[in-house]
Formats: structure tokens, C-alpha cells, sequence
């Protein structure tokens, strides 16, 4: 009798362990990586503004909301065969501290005049599409990564107006900088999954991207001290071809020491080219 009691403590202490999948679980995104891209993309707005107000602390509050309200969606979609309380619940949270913020800021400018809405439209579109390629198991495409990183590049343009109020031509070559620069690691990041793999598409990315940066800088759209910025991107993936095979099997941790601090350099030259002279209202 007395053993038979014993081999119920098991049991027993198991249905006390708490269940991870509760719906008071908080969900947070695993996309570490993409925490560095709103980070450093949302400093070099705000250095194009040369301030830092209480409305560009709330904006950042809201833009990294937004983030993280993509992921327990996206998880929904995923798992669509039936409904996931806790994915509803936080999604709806951080959809809710998102869009009482964003509706915030709107009213803050001034509601339909504020040029906000264009950055509130973009990155509405890019969650869509992203919805879409999720239920199509389609996310990981170089198209829809490239969609996802100019979406949270959105952020550089959004730091810009919430502090200044005005929006000026040159945001979007500022836009087109970051999205270019963090988008490069789509194609060095597949080294990993096969060692392989051509270098080739990287190797046209970056020659593609090289012009389009020069190309904004003729156009006035980036000073050619802000386009050189894009020179870090060059610098990481000539390193990665050089030591592609220590690439290819060091551990994920030097890799994400690797990429976090090329961005903190691009953050850098892309900042200090900003701040001499702000650009005209």
C-alpha cells in the first residue's frame, strides 16, 4: 500500500507544473536579429533629427509593439486548424499598446495632415503580405525577407517625423540605406544552411545595391558621407567570404557578435554623417 502511494508522487507533481502554452504566458519574438535592425534603424532617424523628445520614446514604445504583435499572429496563421487563446490575447495586447500609440501620435500632428499615415499604410501593407506568405508557407522567400526588412527599416523615417513633425525627401534614401545594408545578411545567413551554396546572389545583391546607393546619392537623396555608410555591408560580406568556412561551422553566437556589431558600426558612420548639418523643414 505504501508503495503503491509512492509511485503516484510522479504523477502528481507533474499536473502541478505550470503549462507553458497558458494564455498568461507572455509571447515574445525569437527574431533577436530583428530587435537590432528596429533598434539601430530608429537611431539614425532619430539622429537625421538631432533630438530626442518624450513623443520619439513613445514611438519606439509603439514601433516595438508592433514588432512583437506580429509574431503571435503569424503563429496563428500558422496553427489556423483551430484557435490559440494565448496567441489572441497577446496579440491583442501589443496590438492594442501599438495602436492606441499610433492613433496617439496621429492626433499629437494634427490627424490627416500628418504625414504618419504614409509609414502606418507601409507597414499595414507589409504585415498583410507577410500574413499572406505565412499561409502560403511561403515566409522564408528572399522576397518576403526583403519585404520584412524594409517594413521594420519603416522605423529610421517613423523616429524622423514623431521628433521633427515634417517629412523630407531624404528620409527615403534613409529608408533605402538601412534596408539595404540589413537586408545583405539574407544572403549571407543561407551560407550557413549550406556550405554550398552559390555566393553568387549576394554577390549581385550587394553590386545591385551599390548603385542604387550611389544612384540616391547623386540624386541628393543621401549625403555621399551618409552613402558610405553602406561600405560596412561591403566590409561584413568580403569578411564572410574570406572566412566563409569559419562561418559556416562557428557557433551562432559569433555570428550574431559578428552582425550586431557591423550594425553598431554602420549606426556609427550612418549618425555622425547626419548630425553637422540637419536637413531643411
Amino acid at each position: 500500500m505504501q508503495s503503491s502511494s509512492l509511485n503516484l508522487q510522479p504523477s502528481l507533481s507533474t499536473v502541478k507544473k505550470r503549462n507553458p502554452q497558458a494564455w498568461y504566458r507572455p509571447i515574445f519574438s525569437p527574431e533577436h536579429g530583428v530587435y537590432v535592425v528596429l533598434l539601430v534603424a530608429f537611431s539614425t532617424g532619430a539622429a537625421a533629427a538631432q533630438a530626442w523628445t518624450w513623443t520619439t520614446t513613445l514611438a519606439l514604445l509603439g514601433a516595438f509593439a508592433g514588432f512583437q504583435a506580429e509574431h503571435p499572429w503569424m503563429l496563428q496563421i500558422k496553427q489556423r486548424s483551430s484557435i490559440k487563446p494565448r496567441f489572441w490575447v497577446w496579440g491583442g495586447l501589443y496590438s492594442l499598446v501599438a495602436g492606441g500609440i499610433a492613433l496617439y501620435l496621429l492626433w499629437h500632428q494634427g490627424w490627416w495632415l500628418s504625414p504618419l499615415w504614409i509609414i502606418y499604410v507601409g507597414a499595414f501593407a507589409a504585415f498583410c503580405v507577410d500574413g499572406m506568405a505565412v499561409f502560403r508557407r511561403g515566409q522564408k522567400s528572399v522576397a518576403n525577407e526583403l519585404i520584412t526588412f524594409a517594413a521594420v527599416c519603416l522605423s529610421a523615417p517613423f523616429a524622423y517625423i514623431v521628433t521633427t513633425g515634417t517629412l523630407v525627401p531624404e528620409l527615403w534614401g534613409l529608408w533605402a540605406l538601412n534596408t539595404l545594408f540589413f537586408s545583405s545578411a539574407i544572403f549571407t545567413v543561407k551560407f550557413r544552411k549550406s556550405k554550398t551554396h552559390s555566393a553568387v546572389p549576394g554577390e549581385v545583391f550587394h553590386a545591385i545595391a551599390t548603385l542604387l546607393i550611389l544612384t540616391l546619392a547623386c540624386f541628393g537623396l543621401l549625403t555621399p558621407l551618409t552613402a558610405s555608410a553602406f561600405s560596412v555591408a561591403l566590409l561584413k560580406f568580403g569578411i564572410i567570404l574570406w572566412q566563409r568556412d569559419w562561418y559556416c561551422t562557428t557557433k551562432i553566437q559569433r555570428v550574431a557578435l559578428l552582425e550586431t556589431s557591423m550594425a553598431l558600426l554602420f549606426l556609427v558612420v550612418t549618425a555622425l554623417s547626419l548630425l553637422p548639418a540637419r536637413w531643411p523643414a
